[in-house]
């Protein structure tokens, strides 16, 4: 296998990830799940709620650029790691989202991701 970072496109592997490890950061949330020996592979989505194109854009590059960085050797071997962005992430330090998301391994190679998230419920309608 090679330990390089292979790029997820795929929606159906994004939503796969969904199910997986979560730890959440001020500047992201990442992602982890087995992904049945295809290697290291990387995910970034960033929403329309961050901004508009330009900042999204910036706010990617910032990501493939530290993701390019710790993944091959701090990541975890035939995961899927997904990375989303969080409003405010595009203005953090570099240097900040660098050890945020070196933490964010640490901890998920540790097995101590953030605790599952409640399910959201829908309000009852009231009917008259």
């Amino acid at each position: 296998m090679p330990d390089s970072l292979t790029t997820i496109t795929k929606r159906s592997d994004f939503l796969a990830a969904n199910s997986g490890m979560r730890v959440a950061r001020p500047g992201f949330v990442l992602l982890a799940k087995p992904n049945g020996e295809r290697g290291k592979r990387l995910g970034i989505t960033v929403t329309k709620k961050i901004g508009n194109a330009v900042v999204r854009n910036r706010m990617k590059r910032r990501f493939r650029a530290i993701a390019r960085e710790l993944l091959p050797d701090n990541g975890l071997d035939d995961h899927d790691h997904i990375l989303i962005g969080r409003d405010g992430g595009v203005e953090r330090d570099f240097d900040a989202l660098r050890c945020e998301l070196a933490a964010a391994l640490e901890r998920m190679e540790a097995g101590r991701p953030d605790p599952p998230r409640r399910r959201r419920t829908k309000p009852r309608s009231r009917r008259a």
